[in-house]
């Protein structure tokens, strides 16, 4: 099967930008009220930290699951079908969450929203991947996960606004509408999105992503990706828990998460902007370095000034440098196999984001300060700027 592009015009490639970015936004909206809901979570069925550490996790538990399965069935079966389906997922499994009455049934509820949630990023990468080129792939890979800010703000205002008057189980249904939304991309998504490929096995895919051609870039993908969603969602997912234990009021940590949000935008846009002006490999190690920075300042600041401005540049830095990563990952395979390495790499990557927040509630649970916690991020970095910088081969012209 030979690649072949989407046709896109200026228009089109807009609309498809759109489309695929309102997916992406409801999807960051879900990740991010569960960062709101877990201190009230806690107060309600009085959970350790340990078990709010759990919480966080257990999604991604299922994100690892559909990481997998979705990227190969999107390869065989056609992206249009899947992502569909993945929507269709976690929609309903959120309407269920406002069902439950105990850890158990939340637990098992987040779990299979985590399968939807896992799969539909990587298929959605994918869509956008394969109708554009070059440069200007890699910018508008970058710009459909500045959606992911934007639902950060929605889930943000939710939470402010919505949250303490109604609850967490109400806000909870609204992000189940995005069942709805299936119907806007079945219409609007390129039928090229549904050709499928059915006779790609499995094995025979996995075997490719491991072969010579691909083998350095999957361990070198899959260290980085498993180092930035362990950084992500260690801090992000506990930063509105970290904030209230910092003596901030739960509706002042609803504000500077909100602020934050905000503050991933320009990180998007100007990492968009430097796509062909340096490569890819230079502009990741500048955010990761970022990163760096902005893990020290917020774990040692010590005036509601400094913890503002340090989760900014947490902000700024981190999410850029997802979507950097989002930008570099397609173009190491080719496009009949795109869908497997992406899904793949994701998933180790979703071990990452598993491992992090249940870490931090685990030392959190063990009374270390948050300097130290946050020092588990700082060293996960820099092993990821040299993995970068030593290992990654970046294909800047794919």
């Amino acid at each position: 099967m030979k690649s072949q592009e989407i046709n896109t015009k200026d228009n089109s490639g807009l609309k498809l930008l759109m489309v695929i970015g309102t997916a992406w936004l409801f999807d960051a909206a879900d990740v991010a009220l569960l960062s709101f809901i877990m201190p009230l979570l806690k107060k309600e069925m009085l959970l350790t930290d340990g078990q709010v550490g759990l919480v966080s996790s257990i999604t991604t538990v299922g994100m690892i699951i559909g990481a997998i399965l979705f990227g190969y069935l999107a390869d065989k079966f056609g992206k249009k079908n899947i992502i569909i389906i993945t929507l269709l997922l976690f929609s309903i499994s959120n309407l269920a969450l406002a069902l439950t009455q105990n850890l158990p049934q939340f637990l098992l509820v987040r779990f299979i929203t985590g399968i939807g949630l896992g799969g539909e990023l990587p298929v959605a990468t994918t869509i956008i991947a394969d109708s554009f080129s070059g440069h200007r792939r890699s910018k508008m890979l970058i710009l459909v996960d500045s959606f992911w800010a934007i639902g950060w703000i929605l889930a943000s205002l939710l939470a402010f606004l919505f949250m303490p008057v109604y609850g967490w189980r109400p806000t909870v249904i609204i992000t189940s509408v995005m069942a709805l939304y299936t119907l806007v991309i079945r219409r609007h998504l390129p039928e090229q999105t549904n050709v499928k490929n059915d006779k790609l096995n499995l094995k025979v895919a996995f075997g490719q992503i491991w072969s010579k051609d691909f083998r350095r870039a999957t361990i070198c993908l899959s260290i980085l990706w498993f180092i930035i969603m362990f950084t992500y969602y260690g801090m992000f997912l506990w930063l509105p828990s970290v904030l209230i234990k910092r003596g901030f009021s739960v509706v002042h940590s609803f504000k500077y998460t909100l602020l934050m949000s905000f503050a991933q935008l320009p990180g998007y846009f100007l990492a968009a902007y430097l796509m062909g002006k340096l490569s890819r490999k230079k502009v990741l190690a500048i955010y990761l370095t970022g990163t760096i920075i902005g893990a020290f300042m917020f774990a040692t600041a010590q005036s509601e000034f400094l913890v503002v401005f340090s989760s900014c540049i947490l902000s700024f830095f981190t999410l850029g440098a997802w979507g950097i990563m989002i930008a570099l990952t397609p173009t190491q395979y080719p496009l009949e196999i795109r869908g497997v390495g992406i899904g793949f790499t994701q998933s180790i990557g979703r071990i990452g984001a598993t491992i992090g927040p249940y870490l931090i509630g685990f030392s959190l649970g063990l009374g270390i300060n948050v300097s130290t916690v946050f020092s588990y991020f700082v060293v996960g970095l820099v092993i990821g700027i040299i993995v970068l910088v030593f290992g990654m081969v970046d294909n800047d012209q794919k």
